[in-house]
């Protein structure tokens, strides 16, 4: 909840969306105390009813989720489960809603494979970097700015191992909206300074 709070002020201090994407069992009290958008980590595509154990789209809409991660590396799901849970997203939902999707990939060639689903994002983010202190922005930047070409009209997402400033300006200047960010706020000893220095450079 401290870490979601920290996000509310860098956003407001900086104008830059960042948004906590959380724990289900998490999910009601942070939304309820910073009062901002929240995303879940993960949902499975069953709807309500006789499945037991899953975590079903309605439930976390009504405990205030506004989007969901789908096929992160920490919580790989087949391609089918991902057509599956973005086909339910568009077909239960009126447009109201608003409740968006994005789809992780650790290859572009799974990048290509998924990109047909048609979520509202795609994230590349390569499992072997998370949570290091090598940037996915310095060792794959021809691979981002052909992440950018596969996507065209859908955002792409880059995360594993940004940890300073110039990997968000970097990521930027490759064609990227946006950053994964995880173990280098969460771990930090100042977890506010660090983000605050983290969007810095983006304007």
């Amino acid at each position: 909840m401290e870490l979601a709070r920290i996000c509310k002020e860098v956003e407001k201090e900086s104008g830059l969306p960042i948004i906590p994407v959380v724990q289900a069992v998490d999910l009601r009290a942070i939304k309820e105390a910073v009062e901002r958008e929240v995303w879940v980590q993960r949902i499975d595509p069953e709807p309500p009813g006789k499945f037991t154990g899953s975590l079903n789209l309605e439930a976390v809409i009504e405990t205030g989720a506004s989007g969901t991660l789908i096929n992160h590396s920490e919580h790989q799901v087949p391609p089918g489960t991902v057509k599956q849970i973005i086909s339910a997203v568009k077909k239960r939902l009126n447009a109201k809603s608003q409740f968006q999707t994005m789809v992780c990939c650790k290859t572009l060639g799974q990048m290509e494979r998924l990109i047909k689903f048609k979520p509202d994002y795609l994230a590349y983010e390569i499992s072997e970097l998370i949570g290091g202190d090598i940037s996915v922005t310095d060792t794959n930047t021809k691979a981002i700015k052909h992440g950018v070409e596969i996507c065209q009209e859908i955002p792409l997402v880059v995360g594993a191992g940004i940890n300073k400033a110039e990997d968000l300006k970097k990521a930027k200047e490759l064609g990227a909206k946006g950053v994964l960010i995880s173990s280098a706020v969460v771990l930090a000893e100042d977890p506010k300074e660090k983000l605050k220095k983290l969007v810095s450079l983006i304007k």
